[in-house]
């Protein structure tokens, strides 16, 4: 009895991923071609807070000689990230984002935005609110968004990866001497 319905299960379980698995494959290519085509379509930010976010994660990993988080597109990395498997933290993102423009109001009462501030007043905003929840979660998708696979997002021509040396390479190489014995 046992053998026979762990039978049915194992065909049921392979009727279903043949049943899904067209779609599980339109979804890869859906991810691989807007990637590719560089498509920017945010679905959870809004334009200005977006701005208002990259701008903070460009600081976070400016450009210099190397390019930074602006580069690598890890405002597309930290909108996906909202939108699928963090999204339990856009309250935290909203809630966040207005304290640092309040900070920002404080800090500099004549400024309008976080992207109108210089360079130096962007830093020293980031350093009033680097002990804040909003920041560890925002320092910590900046670096996801610039190291992580490009599907996810982020790491936009794969920049973070030739920063470190990484290569993506899917085959396996047995170690020298190995078929020598």
């Amino acid at each position: 009895m046992t053998r026979s319905r762990d039978r049915h299960e194992a065909v049921t379980r392979r009727a279903w991923l043949a049943a899904i698995w067209p779609q599980i494959v339109a979804a890869q290519q859906h991810a691989h071609e807007a990637v590719r085509s560089g498509d920017s379509r945010l679905q959870v930010l809004a334009p200005d807070a977006a701005r208002e976010i990259e701008t903070l994660a460009a600081r976070i990993l400016p450009a210099d000689d190397t390019p930074g988080a602006r580069e690598a597109g890890v405002i597309y990395f930290i909108d996906r990230a909202l939108a699928t498997f963090d999204q339990d933290k856009r309250a935290a993102y909203r809630k966040g984002l207005g304290q640092v423009q309040a900070e920002r109001r404080k800090l500099f009462p004549a400024s309008s935005s976080i992207t109108g501030l210089t360079a130096d007043q962007q830093d020293q905003l980031l350093r009033a609110i680097e002990k804040t929840v909003f920041f560890n979660q925002l320092r910590t998708h900046t670096i996801l968004g610039f190291f992580g696979h490009p599907s996810y997002g982020g790491n936009r021509g794969l920049v973070g990866w030739k920063l470190i040396g990484f290569e993506d390479r899917a085959s396996f190489e047995p170690p020298f001497g190995f078929y020598d014995r």
